[in-house]
């Protein structure tokens, strides 16, 4: 960290050097800059004027230096107002965004949940068919098998009385 020493203080004495030796007169603050802006003086020529101008101007300084602080505090009231009402809208605004957010998800919910009994109960369907289809299909499959056993043996009853017929007996 960087500090600015004065330059006719010698290194020995550093030690008793008071950084903070330069504020005890105290210094404004940088947003209070009243008295660059101050309307109410008016500003005379040189030479121009008694001394009950002088003392007119004089009242309107004390006057005015007594409205300065006033004025201030009034104008940073209102700012506090001003951000106070601001912040009070932007919560508001914010809460309404979640509010209509929540709603939009609970009705997105509610719609997969629909979306979801349909397609369970079109899976049944599919799983009721595929079992039934299958249920079919092995029945055909024993079917086809005995057909096939029954024409087998028709052949070979039919292959034995040709052979009958042709040797004599």
């Amino acid at each position: 960290m960087l500090s600015t020493i004065p330059a006719d203080i010698s290194s020995g004495s550093l030690v008793d050097y008071d950084p903070f030796l330069y504020f005890e007169s105290g210094f404004t603050l940088p947003w209070d800059c009243s008295e660059l802006f101050n309307t109410t003086q008016s500003i005379q020529p040189a030479g121009s004027g008694s001394g009950s101008d002088e003392t007119n101007q004089n009242r309107t300084n004390s006057n005015s230096s007594l409205d300065e602080p006033n004025q201030a505090l009034s104008v940073i009231e209102e700012r506090k107002r001003r951000r106070m009402i601001s912040n009070r809208e932007s919560a508001r605004r914010s809460r309404m965004r979640k509010q209509k957010h929540l709603e939009n998800l609970r009705n997105q919910v509610n719609r997969l949940r629909v979306e979801n009994r349909e397609l369970n109960n079109r899976l049944r369907l599919v799983l009721y068919h595929c079992h039934s289809v299958r249920t079919d299909n092995d029945r055909l499959r024993s079917e086809y098998s005995m057909l096939r056993q029954k024409l087998s043996d028709i052949r070979q009853i039919l292959l034995f009385k040709q052979l009958q017929q042709f040797s004599p007996a």
